[in-house]
């Protein structure tokens, strides 16, 4: 028996009681829904197997003290299907214990069900726009855009899971000036000239102005003799760079393409796939920025000042109004903000009903001002907009911080952090952590194969059920014949209660945006397992001598463990493999991979 259906029964039970009048002054319409009644699993084992506050919650409505109210729970409950018993505690909690066969029933349903064992429909109907990553072509995908692809794309299957329609977009900044202060850094790279100080710098740049060349000599365009401008020195008497010229035009349109490029496929490597990949660009091109401030003109949202374009932010709720059209005629960075967001709610393909932002730690000031235009729409901030800040990522090795920074050329990159450790363990470092948290790389104890390091411990605990089920095929044990109720030491009931709690933390991932949930399940989960396959026997052993030697009820309860009855073996072989199946969906939410062998 499940939590949910736990639930149930505690619903089912209020409302008998307020039919029967045994629930005070209690009435039908003041019973919370099912699933508003927590079900927990208590630490003491003495306590049952769960545990449940439903008379606390209910008993100042009832009239009643929570105590006498859990006791008429506790009448009903005690002779309802599956229940061994029902005890009063303490103030008035109610605690559960099942018998061995309802207990063991989530076996039966994770194989039936397998690798949709969990799933549910709970936020079907709408679609979620889920962006992320969504680095400027100026560069690789530094560690920060590395933890929002593992996080983003472990966010999206979760919620796809929960039965959302999610698209997975990748916006390309490519229109402004950090494009140009790209260009002219190519350009001053292929002269062999100082970096601009606006510029980027790296081996990087060297290497792309390289290609940019052999491209451009490839066809018949000597791109070096392109008319150039100087920029000038700043007031230290440093190169400003590059300024408009037919030159920097001809690097930036041939080296942002191939940086796309770089970016798809380190994206590819990482397992993530994109469903848009949207252009800034097109905003401009195809008009969607005067279309969006218009729309918001004729809201009343807009007015000039000092020859500018103003949005009236704080009308909305930001602490201060926006430019979006500045008084030399350009357009503000947000101009293309307002654009996007009313792009995404208007398509004529997947509009989204929710449009996500997944945005780096320096982003936090957008808020305000991001939700502002979001209400400026007619929509409704924090439901049809979500923004979610992530914190940053520190890389480690040897006990030391990695230094990272674009300019400087010393970044960590995805592919970097690919090379050191693997996808699986870069994927699963990244998400199991809260975004809203700094988190730490360990280089050395992700590259590590032990029990400490979370990614092999948990896969280890999936490599170790296949090899279980290897042993039993070799011992000619098979799953005919599995007596459930035969699952019934503290171990056996400590995996079934994770295996039962599967769904719940699905749910509780996807709602909360919070995959990082995902990967704490499976930690406790193969802990549970870890601990199960030392103490349980699935393949029958030898007892040793001091063993034969123990008194009665010791050998008794050893040969049971070691040398299980057919029935008990095959039981267990079925745990097993509802183990292995769980771990495999929840790995592959978070886009690692589940061996068979390790």
């Amino acid at each position: 028996m499940s939590p949910e259906a736990l639930s149930d029964l505690i619903y089912g039970v209020a409302q008998e009681l307020v039919a029967s009048g045994k629930a005070g002054n209690l009435t039908a319409d003041q019973i919370p829904e099912p699933a508003k009644f927590a079900v927990m699993r208590p630490k003491d084992r003495a306590h049952g197997d769960w545990a449940s506050n439903a008379a606390m919650q209910l008993a100042k409505k009832a009239g009643m003290k929570p105590r006498e109210l859990a006791e008429a729970f506790q009448t009903l409950m005690n002779d309802a299907d599956g229940i061994a018993c029902v005890e009063v505690a303490g103030p008035g909690f109610i605690n559960i214990t099942l018998d061995s066969a309802s207990a063991a029933a989530v076996v039966d349903q994770v194989l039936a069900d397998g690798a949709n064992f969990g799933k549910n429909e709970h936020l079907s109907g709408k679609t979620l726009n889920l962006e992320f990553v969504s680095a400027n072509p100026t560069g690789p995908i530094h560690i920060g855009g590395t933890r929002w692809a593992a996080v983003g794309d472990s966010m999206a299957r979760v919620l796809e899971a929960n039965g959302a329609e999610v698209v997975r977009e990748y916006y390309f900044n490519d229109h402004g000036e950090q494009i140009n202060r790209f260009a002219k850094s190519l350009v001053a790279a292929a002269h062999d000239e100082p970096t601009p100080v606006d510029g980027y710098k790296g081996a990087y740049i060297d290497e792309i102005a390289r290609r940019v060349i052999a491209e451009a000599d490839a066809d018949g365009i000597d791109i070096l003799n392109l008319p150039r401008v100087d920029g000038g020195t700043d007031e230290k008497g440093e190169p400003l760079g590059e300024g408009d010229s037919a030159q920097r035009e001809e690097f930036r349109k041939r080296a942002v393409p191939m940086m796309f490029d770089e970016i798809r496929h380190s994206m590819q490597e990482f397992r993530v796939t994109f469903d848009v990949w949207f252009h800034e660009n097109s905003l401009y091109e195809d008009g969607e920025v005067e279309k969006a401030i218009d729309d918001l003109r004729a809201r009343g949202d807009i007015y000039e000042k000092d020859g500018a374009t103003w949005f009236e932010s704080t009308k909305h709720g930001d602490d201060k109004d926006r430019v979006i059209i500045k008084s030399d005629g350009n357009y503000a960075y947000f101009a293309a903000d307002i654009a996007y967001y009313r792009n995404k709610r208007h398509r004529k393909d997947h509009p989204a009903d929710v449009a996500i932002y997944m945005l780096g730690a320096d982003h936090h000031g957008y808020i305000g001002r991001m939700m502002a235009m979001c209400a400026a729409f007619g929509d409704k901030p924090g439901e049809n907009m979500q923004i979610l800040i992530g914190q940053l990522v520190n890389v480690m090795k040897d006990g030391k911080a990695v230094r990272m920074s674009k300019r400087a050329g010393n970044v960590v990159t995805i592919d970097d952090l690919i090379d050191a450790i693997g996808v699986d363990a870069s994927r699963y470092s990244l998400a199991r952590t809260d975004y809203n948290s700094p988190v730490d790389i360990d280089l050395d104890l992700l590259a590590s194969h032990s029990n400490d390091n979370p990614v092999y411990y948990v896969q280890y605990a999936h490599a170790r059920s296949c090899n279980v089920d290897r042993n039993a095929a070799a011992a000619n044990i098979t799953r005919e014949d599995a007596d459930l109720s035969l699952l019934d030491t503290e171990a056996d009931g400590e995996v079934l209660a994770l295996l039962a709690q599967w769904p719940a933390a699905l749910a509780q991932a996807g709602d909360m945006r919070a995959p990082h949930r995902i990967a704490h399940y499976l930690e406790d989960l193969a802990a549970a397992y870890h601990k199960w396959y030392n103490v349980e026997r699935v393949v029958p052993v030898a007892l040793t001598e001091p063993e034969e030697r123990a008194d009665e009820a010791t050998r008794e309860a050893t040969r049971i463990a070691k040398c299980p009855e057919p029935a008990r073996s095959a039981a267990r072989l079925r745990l097993n493999d509802a183990v292995q199946t769980v771990i495999a969906a929840g790995l592959d939410l978070l886009g690692v991979t589940a061996p068979d062998k390790m």
